[in-house]
């Protein structure tokens, strides 16, 4: 089994090194790539030591920084030329816990996606969840109509042939919302996707990179996809 992690590492220094030893301790048959772009507190300095520690480890690096949809996408596009079956895209920060990977992996051997959702876990729903969070993701869900609990999930299991067809260059969206429009377009090309239930935890160091430009740009590229969609100018 050849498996591709992709982490955007965007001001993520502190984080890196304790999450890659963490990632291979739990899989160590794993890939982990890291997409920096261009941090300017160091990370993919960082990272590019970490990589010659470890051959599993390996840096893409960008010029600038052009959100965390863009990193995913280029992150996407240099996994595949490593011939992965699968691919795990995941946040930097440990708010996605490295422990869950074993059961994406039983997971995904059934389905298309397997996304780890906040909204499953009922006792435990609201860790880390913030007011925003639940109210774009109730707005993603009704005005796109997909039924999935948690749409702007960002730790997913993908199987290659999901990103080889689901049109990356065509892709709309630069920051978080990048995550539904994941989830809209490999629902539209038929793929099946299957939610388990995680905890998505505080971040352990750095901060946030959500804005309130981020914020606007979800909002209406939402709307923007729903328009395309109806006219039918929506290349999926």
């Amino acid at each position: 089994m050849n498996l591709i992690i992709v982490i955007p590492t965007y001001n993520e220094k502190d984080n890196i090194r304790p999450l890659t030893q963490e990632i291979l301790r739990i899989v160590p048959q794993a890939k982990i790539l890291l997409v920096d772009d261009n941090s300017p507190d160091g990370t993919g300095e960082g990272a590019d030591v970490l990589a010659k520690e470890n051959p599993r480890i390996t840096v893409l690096h960008r010029g600038k920084r052009e959100g965390l949809g863009r990193a995913y996408i280029a992150g996407f596009k240099e996994a595949l030329k490593m011939n992965p079956d699968y691919i795990i895209q995941m946040d930097a920060d440990f708010s996605h816990s490295p422990k869950y990977i074993p059961q994406f992996l039983r997971e995904i051997q059934m389905f298309d996606v397997v996304l780890g959702s906040r909204y499953l876990n009922n006792t435990k729903k609201t860790k880390n969840t913030t007011i925003l969070s639940i109210v774009a993701n109730f707005y993603v869900k009704a005005i796109l109509k997909i039924k999935i609990k948690d749409c702007l999930g960002g730790y997913k299991c993908i199987r290659k042939q999901v990103l080889e067809k689901i049109g990356l260059e065509r892709f709309i969206s630069r920051g978080f919302i990048f995550q539904a429009e994941f989830i809209y377009r490999a629902h539209k090309k038929g793929f099946t996707v299957k939610e388990i239930p995680i905890i998505f935890y505080p971040r352990r160091k750095g901060k946030t990179k959500k804005s309130p430009i981020i914020i606007l740009e979800s909002f209406l590229k939402v709307l923007l996809m729903k328009i395309y969609s109806l006219f039918k100018l929506f290349d999926f």
